[in-house]
């Protein structure tokens, strides 16, 4: 394997310090065991609360149960006999602990006299600068896409034995589904998951891609300007945009497929009309696709501090590529892309920092960018080859008004065969989805008041008691579409 291969390069080649970042304590010091056995070396395991205990077979020797950092560090220095000091989670102890750093410095300057080397084992470490010109990094890979089938079956198969010989439930392309959405994790944290996913009902389907989707995300700690969102939607539910529709369902095998890709999509821009359907149709392409959904918050992304801004899009990008495959929501991205000359620069930095990424990933982050002003955008993100497409969702047609109309009176259990539609979508012509649905809203409530059945005279009255967004703000939607025509494919 790679990770005993690596290890015992560093140990062959006499690196006195090694830093193991993991969660997965337990495999780092089984891979370590095993190669420190290969060359029959000395391991020994430090905590501070167990103190120090051997791990590897050999000659008996007289252990003193250390439990103070300080103790464990001298204790190792005077020791003659050379040997694997194995610290966990000694991060804790450095800061502020100048005779701890001074101890380890010595340990590792004593190293061809006394060939002792200190392993630090903990889920995030930072050696001081004293001594981190002493140390090496080992990354432990994570499991490939066979490690994480084979871990599935693992549990499939104990929980069938638990249960009589009973066998999981499930489909080769929801299987692969959850493969690629456990990519990222630890192999014991892939194993939790897995487990989860198949305990509660004895079956992997697709409505357990978002619940294990979500407990993914916890586990990376991704909370703040980077969000999970739980709820993504089905096509079914959006009206009209058949023109997006085709293009995502003829580029999903080519994002979502686990073989390599020269030219895998990147992403698109969805600019329009205010309340046209542009957020939901940016749910739905994770829905449409069986991926994650994350969503950037550029409100959130901005800090008072320099530098701050761009570390946080720099971090939440990092993240991003651990959850993928993933769709990446940029909501409303004008608001911290656009041109501000009172910023002190930190909008250009924050988009030098984006496009630099978007030129760069290799993981497969697919963007859904959302704009009601895209005029206001930088050209250099919305130029050809950032982006695959630029999609202007315009407001919707009298088919569409009609289409609209049902799903939302389906999604409150009313029955669109007793309304009228194409009634209501005349009525409400130059009305977007949001205000279609608001009108069905506004008159359900006015329908319980006063005590009657909900049918369409209610709706047709909330109608023409509306001025919608087309009326209010009609100059600046004719300047939209006139920019749109010619620069953007129409999502209908």
């Amino acid at each position: 394997m790679k990770d005993s291969h690596d290890m015992g390069l560093l140990l062959d080649s006499r690196v006195p310090l090694i830093v193991i970042e993991t969660y997965d304590e337990k495999r780092a010091l089984d891979m370590l065991l095993r190669v420190a056995n290969q060359r029959k070396k000395n391991v020994f395991r430090w905590s501070v609360t167990d103190g120090l205990a051997r791990m590897s077979f050999g000659p008996e020797i007289s252990l003193v149960n250390y439990t103070e950092p300080r103790e464990i560090l001298e204790h190792i220095k005077q020791a003659a006999t050379p040997g694997i000091y194995v610290l966990c989670d000694f991060h804790h102890y450095l800061e502020g602990e100048p005779r701890n750093v001074r101890l380890i410095k010595d340990i590792a300057q004593l190293h061809f006299s006394v060939p002792h080397t200190l392993v630090f084992v903990s889920h995030q470490f930072d050696l001081p600068a004293d001594i981190s010109r002493y140390s090496a990094v080992l990354q432990l890979a994570l499991p490939s896409d066979e490690e994480i089938l084979t871990i599935i079956r693992e549990e499939a198969k104990q929980w069938g034995e638990g249960q009589q010989k009973a066998r999981v439930k499930t489909d080769s392309a929801t299987l692969q589904t959850l493969v690629a959405n456990l990519k990222g994790l630890s192999h014991s944290e892939v194993r939790r998951l897995a487990r989860g996913a198949i305990v509660d009902d004895g079956a992997i389907t697709e409505d357990d891609i978002p619940a294990v989707n979500k407990a993914k995300f916890e586990l990376m700690d991704m909370e703040g300007v980077l969000s999970f969102e739980y709820n993504t939607e089905r096509f079914a539910n959006v009206g009209g945009l058949s023109r997006l529709k085709s293009w995502l369902t003829e580029r999903r095998e080519a994002f979502c497929s686990s073989a390599t890709a020269a030219d895998i999509p990147k992403g698109i821009m969805l600019t329009g009309v205010q309340g046209s359907g542009k957020s939901l149709a940016a749910k739905s392409v994770a829905g449409l696709w069986g991926l994650p959904l994350l969503r950037l918050d550029f409100a959130s992304l901005y800090n008072k501090f320099f530098g701050e801004t761009e570390r946080n899009l720099r971090e939440a990008l990092k993240l991003a590529e651990l959850m993928s495959p993933c769709v990446l929501w940029m909501d409303e991205i004008e608001k911290g892309l656009s041109s501000d000359q009172h910023d002190n620069g930190t909008s250009k930095r924050v988009l030098g920092t984006l496009l630099t990424w978007m030129a760069e990933r290799k993981e497969r982050v697919f963007i859904v960018a959302t704009s009601n002003d895209i005029t206001v955008l930088p050209p250099e993100l919305v130029r050809k080859g950032r982006l695959d497409e630029i999609f202007f969702v315009d407001l919707p047609d009298r088919g569409t008004r009609a289409e609209i109309f049902a799903i939302h009176l389906n999604k409150r259990d009313l029955s669109p065969e007793r309304f009228d539609l194409s009634l209501l979508s005349d009525r409400a012509e130059g009305f977007s989805g949001a205000e279609i649905e608001q009108a069905v809203v506004a008159a359900i409530y006015t329908a319980a008041a006063r005590k009657s059945e909900l049918n369409e005279q209610h709706i047709v009255e909330e109608i023409r008691n509306t001025s919608p967004l087309s009326v209010v703000m009609a100059e600046k939607i004719s300047a939209l579409r006139s920019w749109a025509e010619g620069r953007a494919v129409s999502a209908d």
